[in-house]
């Protein structure tokens, strides 16, 4: 006797069944992109934060012992070189310090940078809301220039008048040692300075706490209250805006 196993004839996928899979699967990886790609971010923004904090903690040993650094050093070449061997107490620094560890913002991105070119991650705040060269009446914290002897004499404790309420250090987006306002068109057509923290800049003020402002309010706004924070004596200084 012969058994008959008649098999279901099962039909398969048809195409708009497929297409409608293949779309929920590409649109369920896309935000899963999105969610690891904010995280990575909201993770970067962080530890660019710590690193601003940390560099924070160098300020105020500079401080305690001469001032605030000197943007271009009587001693040193520059501002990091002072934070780096009296502030971070790192006597013998790599050459190429300014662009490792603390000093490296890990969302920063060069492009067209020379291998013995060294780009930083963030400024100081030597010259505060006026044009950069302006070295004899400069409002952040470049130092006292006297054009005599071509030496400077630091700012000094006292001469911040509101510690909380002025920028020291913050992202900088062009690779050079000064972060300066008023360029914010230039450095996101030329550097994407927008992609960096999604929009927003981190910044260390002078008594140690780190901010998160929008680029915007930071580098572009005019108003009293944005001008003022990058000025030691805690004024706007309209008349010193360029036209």
């Amino acid at each position: 006797m012969m058994l008959n196993v008649q098999s279901d004839n099962l039909d398969g996928f048809s195409l708009t069944e497929l297409l409608v899979v293949i779309a929920i699967i590409g649109i369920l990886a896309a935000f899963l992109l999105v969610s690891v790609s904010q995280t990575k971010a909201k993770a970067q923004r962080i530890q660019c934060v710590g690193n601003l904090q940390q560099l924070g903690l160098g300020l105020q040993v500079v401080l305690s012992n001469d001032g605030y650094p000197l943007y271009v050093e009587n001693r040193f070449s520059s501002w990091i070189n002072q934070m780096e061997i009296e502030g971070l107490g790192i006597a013998k620094p790599d050459a190429r310090f300014a662009e490792m560890g603390v000093w490296r913002c890990p969302s920063a991105r060069w492009h067209n940078v020379g291998k013995d070119e060294i780009s930083m991650s963030y400024g100081y705040n030597a010259y505060g809301c006026m044009p950069i060269g302006i070295k004899t009446n400069a409002l952040g914290l470049l130092g006292h220039f006297n054009p005599s002897t071509f030496t400077s004499t630091p700012i000094g404790d006292s001469e911040v008048a509101v510690p909380s309420d002025m920028i020291a250090i913050a992202d900088n987006f062009g690779g050079g040692i000064a972060v300066m306002r008023g360029h914010l068109d230039f450095d996101e057509k030329n550097w994407q300075a927008s992609s960096r923290h999604q929009g927003k800049a981190n910044a260390l003020f002078c008594d140690g706490h780190v901010e998160s402002p929008t680029l915007q309010f930071l580098f572009a706004d005019t108003s009293d209250y944005a001008l003022k924070r990058w000025n030691r004596d805690n004024q706007p200084h309209q008349e010193l805006l360029q036209p």
